[in-house]
């Protein structure tokens, strides 16, 4: 990522969710190393899961329905325009 990488990006929202009380944000590593350290790595700054290139359909769909549930999530719409 051009300013924060994902591992300063993480530490980043899990600070302020921890300053502002806001619940927490569900992070997955997608990444291509998909070593065990790597993996470590990601959860000690406080990612939740952790995807490795390259990834099926239904690996994603799996780890979608882990974090987001089978409730879905709403559709972004366009905002109304007069």
């Amino acid at each position: 990522m051009p300013i924060l990488d994902g591992f300063h990006a993480t530490l980043k929202i899990r600070e302020k969710e921890k300053v502002t009380g806001i619940p927490r944000t569900p992070v997955v590593a997608l990444t291509a190393s998909a070593t065990k350290e790597y993996q470590q790595k990601c959860f000690s700054v406080g990612m939740d899961d952790f995807l490795s290139k390259p990834f099926t359909k239904t690996m994603l769909a799996r780890i979608l329905k882990r974090w987001i549930g089978t409730r879905g999530v709403a559709p972004v719409t366009a905002p109304h325009q007069d």
